[in-house]
């Protein structure tokens, strides 16, 4: 499965801080009809995810009925991303 958005980064201030991408809502209803499939633990999907040049697995973060993606630094400086910036992502769930 292969989906592809845009979406505003934002930064989650807990103990152990992260900047994120939702996936758009109606994506995330597909991810979840197909989470049983590729699931490991607690619902998280393991995805390759792109932005720009740069690709890396990871894993999307359920949250709320909706799946977050993490930005690792490595990520955001390769591709210059910034608190609320839009980016494109694509990713790729192995089904």
């Amino acid at each position: 499965m292969d989906l592809s958005f845009d979406g505003t980064v934002w930064h989650w201030r807990g103990p152990a801080p992260w900047y994120f991408v939702t996936v758009p809502a109606e994506l995330s209803e597909a991810l979840s009809s197909n989470a049983a499939h590729v699931s490991y633990g607690w619902g998280v999907l393991p995805v390759i995810a792109r932005i720009g040049r740069t690709t890396w697995r990871t894993s999307l973060i359920p949250k709320d009925g909706r799946f977050l993606v993490p930005l690792k630094v490595s990520v955001r400086d390769a591709e210059g991303i910034d608190l609320d910036d839009v980016v494109s992502v694509h990713l790729h769930v192995a089904t």
